[in-house]
């Protein structure tokens, strides 16, 4: 097992894209995707009852180093604030094969 770092985020389903973007620009390529995830927040409860995915939030789950979880945080945050949403990051031992 190694450390690593977890990170969890979610945001606009427009936004997933420039998400991904900044994780791989940080040498993360290894990532999850989830789309249309509903829930509660301070806005009040996010629904998936549209036709289109515009108004739908979407969940990204990766791993990391802790250099690179530094520079992944720094480059969020601008997109959290525009856009809303929520990065989580934890520590994590990866069991790679």
């Amino acid at each position: 097992m190694e450390a690593a770092k977890k990170i969890e985020i979610v945001t606009n389903s427009l936004e997933l894209q420039r998400v991904l973007e900044i994780l791989e620009k940080g040498s993360v390529f290894g990532y999850t995707v989830i789309e249309d995830v509903t829930g509660n927040r301070d806005r009040g409860r996010v629904f998936n009852d549209l036709e289109t995915h515009t108004l739908t939030n979407g969940y990204v789950i990766s791993i990391c180093t802790e250099q690179q979880e530094q520079e992944l945080v720094k480059a969020i945050k601008p997109v959290l604030k525009k856009f809303g949403g929520v990065c989580i990051v934890s520590d994590a031992k990866c069991i790679r094969h």
